[in-house]
């Protein structure tokens, strides 16, 4: 009896253990070190399994309310919920410590899948259009450039009659091939937008959304988010400095506001060729624009930008995020944005939306960055189209940021040492963009308000104004072929774009030499190579003639290729218009772990492998037309590993295998044969017997 008990008592004490480790260490809200810093803000996103998951009988509010005090029970610390994300992750504060403390407490925790600091990320097209020859008459105090919107134009010699410059990416002539789809939709994510701005009455810009969730930063009437993506404006006053507005210092009071939405989104969408005043756009005026504000005084929330992002995708959860559906899914995003550092586990937030939207067909476009070192987040994140800067000879432009994660480059504006107008402080190639006449708050159309930024008074030269350009260019190509996938226009893009010079710098008074992997220091004057820089420099003709080419895809016929089993793989190439298809071949470029082989033809429109192992394959695929064109793709598919099979059972119903039979008959006969033996040695040992008669 006593055996018994003590094992029961050692179940028990098993079985317990697991409530024992999740028993919070400290209940209740802790009070804050004297020391501490004031405040800490953190984004938790919850394990899919997590009992902090589980539905309740509330609001969405509700729910992370509940959330956020569950979690500040098990770390000791008050936590309150903020801002919803996705229906797995969401904002929480707390006082008393810093943000990467909290961070790593709650990250800690069984439930918690990732959490991170919430940082701040900041802002980094021959139509007849007014401007698009020449900028206005250069004054003392505003006008020029005098080679107009050069960047829009067939590339040719920089200075010449034709104001157009080498790095030019020859929208002008991509218009004459695509002209622009108003089925395509662009989401510019950045500090909002005029909407009354002459040059965006086209009827192209669509009702936005402001996912500015901290009104310190806001700047605007309306508290926390809402519909109106309108830019009010994002100079910082000594007030904003008092009331702790989130990245102010004192340094930024007196700014003037960037208008910086309004000269990205004027860049893709600005009404071109029907109006006969201001600018052409990339998107030729007739792509959709989609303004998103994320962005404020003093920049933004990665939760603001984060949420931004999922939401011109399509893919916000209305009950998690309490925001409406966008019925404008963008099929590209441009974020003339970002912040420095590695794209690691901190930036778990950014690589999970960024896999996610990547899913749904929607490129996403991002600025390199203007800090002449390495490239940041999330430019420098898997699956998006990062954009370095260009001065109009082709290299790079000094302010650009460099590295392997760049994709393409292209043109971001330049100065010099003034334009031949008599005016030094003349800006030579400039970016010229929608803007807004306020050095404060907005000014209304009707007073003025309506201004595009010049060489003098306001130039726009950065990264920022490089990626409207490609984001513009992407959205002409999908005007053409709507089916494009984001793996498919980054490689169009790359494989179309122009080679870089290595020579014509006239600025400087020592020849640059060629860019170098970021190093820590400022590369401010170079030559740009394939492996900083991107594949070359953005020829926006050349990428829509592209897409009218016939397009090598592969298709995997199985839902979960598994290893030991024959995976059939099919061309499902686009076809040009006037082509057709004469040859196929496919081949291995890499067994990888998986052992994959072809099995069968390799010349058909339909192959088969074998792959031994789990891992993945890499398969190429090229397709010959009737004109001789040779086109070829790659894809890498994932093997499972094969079932394992079942253990026999060792009871229960059901008929004995083949092998079990087999078994058990070599042990009755094995019995049997025992049995016959000891019968013979019995026999043997036993006494004579007598026999009696009676």
């Amino acid at each position: 009896m006593r055996r018994t008990i003590m094992s029961v008592a050692a179940l028990a004490a098993t079985l317990l253990l697991p409530l024992a480790a999740h028993t919070p260490l400290a209940q209740g809200k802790a009070q804050p070190a004297a020391a501490a810093p004031a405040f800490a803000r953190v984004i938790v996103k919850y394990r899919a399994d997590s009992d902090l998951l589980k539905k309740q009988a509330l609001t969405a509010t509700g729910t992370r309310i509940l959330q956020a005090h569950a979690l500040g029970d098990r770390i000791g610390v008050a936590l309150t919920a903020g801002i919803g994300i996705t229906n797995r992750s969401h904002v929480v504060t707390a006082s008393g410590l810093t943000s990467s403390t909290l961070a790593a407490k709650i990250a800690a925790l069984e439930d918690v899948e990732y959490a991170v600091v919430d940082a701040r990320k900041h802002i980094v097209a021959a139509p007849n259009d007014q401007y698009y020859a020449a900028g206005p008459p250069v004054g003392a105090t505003k006008g020029g450039p005098v080679v107009g919107q050069w960047y829009l134009k067939p590339p040719g010699p920089g200075g010449t009659a034709l104001n157009t410059a080498p790095s030019a990416i020859n929208a002008e002539q991509a218009w004459d091939v695509a002209t622009g789809g108003s089925n395509v939709v662009v989401a510019v994510i950045d500090t909002g937008v005029r909407l009354d701005h002459a040059d965006l009455q086209g009827g192209n810009v669509l009702p936005g959304y402001d996912m500015i969730s901290d009104d310190r930063t806001s700047g605007d009437s309306q508290p926390g988010r809402d519909a109106d993506p309108s830019d009010p404006g994002d100079f910082v006053t000594s007030a904003d400095v008092a009331a702790n507005a989130p990245g102010c210092t004192q340094s930024d009071v007196g700014s003037r506001s960037s208008w910086h939405g309004t000269q990205t989104l004027g860049l893709i969408g600005a009404a071109t060729n029907n109006n006969a005043v201001g600018i052409a756009s990339t998107g030729n005026g007739k792509v959709k624009v989609l303004p998103i504000r994320a962005l404020g005084k003093c920049g933004g929330f990665d939760s603001d930008i984060v949420a931004a992002m999922y939401w011109a995708a399509g893919l916000s959860d209305p009950a998690a995020t309490s925001l409406p559906a966008n019925p404008n899914k963008a099929n590209v995003i441009s974020m003339s944005l970002g912040g420095s550092g590695p794209c690691d586990a901190s930036a778990k937030i950014y690589t999970d939306a960024i896999a996610a939207i990547v899913a749904q067909n929607v490129s996403i476009v991002v600025a390199a960055g203007n800090d002449s070192t390495a490239v940041g987040i999330p430019a420098n994140c898997p699956g998006v189209i990062a954009v370095a800067g260009l001065r109009s000879l082709g290299d790079k432009n000094g302010f650009s940021s460099l590295g392997p994660e760049v994709t393409i480059s292209a043109p971001g504006g330049n100065c010099g040492n003034g334009d031949g107008t008599g005016n030094p402080s003349s800006c030579l190639y400039p970016i010229i963009s929608t803007s807004n006449s306020g050095t404060t708050t907005p000014v209304a159309n009707s007073a003025g308000g309506s201004i595009y930024s010049d060489g003098v008074a306001d130039p726009a030269i950065g990264t920022s104004f490089s990626t409207p350009l490609v984001a513009g260019t992407i959205a002409m190509m999908l005007s053409l072929q709507p089916t494009l996938t984001p793996a498919e226009i980054k490689a169009l893009l790359q494989a179309s774009a122009r080679p870089f010079p290595t020579s014509g710098n006239t600025l400087v008074t020592t020849a640059p030499g060629l860019c170098v992997a970021p190093n820590g220091q400022q590369q401010v004057s170079c030559y740009c190579t394939t492996s900083t820089c991107g594949a070359g420099m953005l020829d926006a003709h050349a990428a829509v003639l592209a897409v009218m080419a016939t397009q090598a895809r592969i298709a995997v016929n199985a839902a979960t290729p598994t290893a030991g089993q024959v995976v059939s793989l099919s061309s499902n190439s686009v076809v040009a218009t006037g082509a057709t298809i004469a040859s196929y071949q496919w081949a291995i470029t890499s067994p990888g772990t998986s052992g994959a082989i072809l099995v069968g033809a390799a010349n058909t429109a339909t192959v088969n492998v074998l792959p031994s192992a789990a891992g993945s394959f890499t398969i190429q695929l090229s397709v010959g037309d009737n004109f001789g064109s040779i086109f070829t793709t790659s894809s890498v598919v994932t093997v499972a590993a094969a079932p394992v099979a079942p253990a026999p059972s060792s009871g229960g119903g059901g008929a004995l295998g083949v092998g079990w039979l087999v078994l058990l008959l070599s042990a009755v006969l094995a019995l049997a044969a025992t049995a016959r033996f000891e019968r013979r040695r019995a026999a043997l040992n036993a006494p004579a017997r007598t026999s009696r008669r009676r």
